[in-house]
Formats: C-alpha cells, structure tokens, sequence
C-alpha cells in the first residue's frame, strides 16, 4: 500500500523536548511534500499555537491540513478554509464551569489570540501560554466573556487528583461531551464524537481517501484513536505504554528523530 497522507501529533511526536522541529525531520517532511503526500498536523493545540509549525513546513505552499483542538476543527492551510467544525454547545459552559469550580481545578478556553480564564492562573495554564505561544487573558467573568463558538474546553491540575476528576467529568457529561486527557494535567473537555479519528475520517472523506492510505504518529492518549484508525498507526519510541501497545509500529522517541525515520522506512521508499 502507498501512503499519501502522514498525520503528525505535534508535542511528543513532531517536535522535540524543546518543542522544536529538527533539521532531520523538518527535511524528510518538506521532501514528502515536494512528492506530493500530504502532510497533517494533528493536535489538541489551539489553531493559533499550531499554525507557526504548519508555516515553517510550508504547509500553506503545499497545501498540508491543520487539525486543531483534536479534532473540533479542520482546515486547508493552503487557502485557510474550514473543512469541518464542532464547537461546545454554549448553554453548557455555565455547568462546565461550575464543575471546574467545584473541583478546584484550572479551566480555560481560547478566542483567536489569546488563553481565557477567569481561574487563578497555575502552573499548568502557564504551559499551556508556553507551548501555544499565547498569552493568557484572566477575564473576571468566563461565562459572560465567552459569547462565540467555541471548541473546547480544558482543565487543568495535578495529575493524581486530575485522573479522579476525569473520572466524576464522564459521569457528569458524558453524554453530552467527549471528555479525555491529553497529557497527565491536561483534561480536554470536547464537543461530543469529537477526537482525531473521527475527524481525520471527515478529511479522508473530503480528499476520496482511505484510511489504509494514511499513516499517523503520536505517543499521547488523545492519540489512541487515530493510531488504531489508521493504515498504519506509529508509536513514538516515548509514548505512553498504552499507546505503544495499540501501535502497528514503533519509531524512535521525538529526541531521535522519530518521524523522519518513519518518512524514511514507509513513505519515501
């Protein structure tokens, strides 16, 4: 099977333990393109925070695909047209928030710029501000702020005490959100159906491509469905041990150069 479409989680995966693309990788993406496969970032990243990596990989002179807050939006890098959208029903975010305040956990949401939140700002939101290159807007009143779509949600806390609230978070809204996390302190709170397998399904679908076509890596939990959706789904060589146990495949971690020796072994051959 010839693989045309490389899906890439970003932290852990495409980027190294200094969130940054190495040369090695960032040439064995920029050569995939010029053969004209198609590259995806896919993350649980703001669109704001994805978007400097997708230009730094020409991905708008290629035309490769952004696929933000895991998957609630989708779009052409080439043109900046939105593929596919889900956003968080408002008249729930009053009861999102209510349960962060109950929990004593962090919450944010996004607006085109900037990280909102009305939370005392803990060590946790400050990573998020890092990693996005966003700054943090602390807002008096979230709910009142946040009167456009939206398409997530995240809380945020110490891990331990962070798994139990993910836990009574799915009693609470699970059949009205999708609820998962994305690292040990992050909880995403989401549209409902929404994670990247569901999404990449929608971009296959608008290219007439198949699954069995694509390759995707990541080595977090929110990568779980599109590595077991995939043709063939890549654990990096620093995934969760859950990850790499639903892998067709193990690559080297994101400090070797993982991803370009994925490129490397399945695409250009």
């Amino acid at each position: 099977m010839a693989y045309e479409m490389l899906v890439l989680d970003i932290d852990g995966t495409l980027t190294n333990s200094k969130k940054e693309i190495s040369k090695k990788t960032k040439e064995a993406i920029l050569n995939t393109q010029a053969r004209g496969h198609h590259i995806v970032l896919a993350s649980g990243r703001p669109t704001p925070g994805i978007m400097p990596l997708a230009k730094e990989l020409l991905m708008d002179q290629f035309g490769g695909f952004v696929l933000s807050f895991n998957g609630a939006k989708v779009i052409n890098c080439n043109n900046n047209e939105v593929i596919f959208q889900k956003v968080i029903p408002l008249e729930l975010l009053p009861e999102i928030y209510q349960a962060a305040i109950e929990e004593k956990v962090g919450i944010i949401s996004y607006d085109d710029t900037s990280i909102i939140t009305a939370s005392e700002i803990d060590e946790y939101i400050e990573k998020e501000s890092k990693i996005n290159h966003m700054p943090i807007k602390a807002v008096d009143d979230f709910i009142s702020y946040i009167n456009y779509p939206i398409n997530k949600c995240l809380m945020t806390g110490e891990p331990k005490y962070l798994a139990k609230v993910e836990k009574r978070m799915k009693l609470r809204f699970g059949d009205k959100l999708s609820i998962y996390r994305s690292e040990p302190f992050f909880l995403e709170i989401m549209p409902l159906h929404i994670d990247k397998a569901h999404s990449l399904e929608k971009l296959l679908d608008t290219l007439h491509m198949s699954r069995e076509q694509m390759i995707s890596c990541g080595d977090g939990y929110n990568d779980l469905t599109m590595i077991q959706y995939a043709g063939k789904g890549v654990a990096m060589g620093n995934a969760q041990k859950e990850i790499q146990e639903a892998a067709d495949y193990i690559t080297y971690s994101n400090d070797e150069d993982g991803v370009a020796h994925v490129i490397d072994k399945f695409i250009l051959v």
